[in-house]
């Protein structure tokens, strides 16, 4: 009997141990926060099961227009990494010594593409047609979505804006053109390819030549004011794995070296 109570009783105690250590590990556990275009959601929300799973951290994504997401860090937002769809915004952030040294990196290009809704795919096959049909086009805020400033730069280079402008319908993001746009509730819009990838009622009807707009560039950098910069670190690593890359040429994306 003497022996049987000795036996449960470092049974009882083992069950503490590992139940203790179950509770430590769940309170242990990291969280870390990515703000990034939201032209990088499909692709993004992709990789997050196997690094959480192999590094046992939790990502929280916060997708959006990449201007909106930068004033979002200058007013102190808790943010680990950024990942921006134009340069501007994260120069503008390094200026303000709100990126961490030495972590900002070339992530991913893209190409931006002009995508017509099913009902104006026989009319419209290039940036000429929407003119010439008098119809309503989306593109991004001009002044906090890169796309935004792309499709400007484009029409501006093609000699359109002002005969456009009038015409069109601005978004949030990025997201919300192509979604205007595979909803019906405008003719066009001009997006990123990777955007266009997904859609399920619309057709790119052309792609602009890189002459016409400033290089499509994803730079990401770790935020200065993080408090998990090692699982911020090891993130921005993993996105430029073999692996990370695949998915992301999947989506559309062209993958720095």
């Amino acid at each position: 009997m003497k022996k049987l109570m000795i036996l449960l009783g470092v049974s009882i105690l083992i069950f503490s141990l590992a139940a203790c250590e179950k509770n430590y590990v769940n309170e242990e556990k990291k969280s870390i926060t990515i703000s990034a275009a939201a032209s990088l959601k499909e692709g993004l929300e992709e990789i997050k099961p196997e690094f959480e799973k192999k590094y046992n951290v939790n990502i929280a994504f916060n997708f959006g227009g990449s201007g909106t997401l930068q004033k979002q860090i200058e007013e102190g937002a808790p943010v680990d990494v950024f990942i921006s769809a134009g340069k501007k915004q994260m120069d503008e952030l390094e200026d303000k010594k709100l990126i961490e040294e030495n972590s900002r990196k070339d992530l991913l290009e893209n190409e931006l593409v002009l995508v017509a809704s099913n009902n104006y795919k026989d009319k419209i096959k290039n940036i000429n047609d929407v003119v010439i049909n008098d119809v309503n086009m989306s593109i991004g805020t001009v002044e906090s979505v890169p796309a935004g400033q792309y499709a400007k730069e484009a029409l501006t280079k093609l000699n359109l804006w002002d005969k456009i402008s009038n015409k069109l319908v601005y978004a949030k993001d990025v997201k919300q053109v192509a979604n205007y746009v595979d909803r019906g509730e405008v003719a066009a819009g001009i997006i990123y390819k990777s955007d266009a990838m997904v859609l399920k009622n619309s057709v790119i009807a052309q792609t602009f030549d890189e002459e016409t707009h400033s290089l499509i560039v994803y730079p990401c950098g770790v935020i200065k004011n993080s408090n998990n910069k090692d699982y911020a670190e090891e993130f921005l690593e993993y996105l430029s794995s073999d692996e990370c890359k695949s998915i992301f040429v999947k989506y559309g994306f062209k993958p720095q070296q």
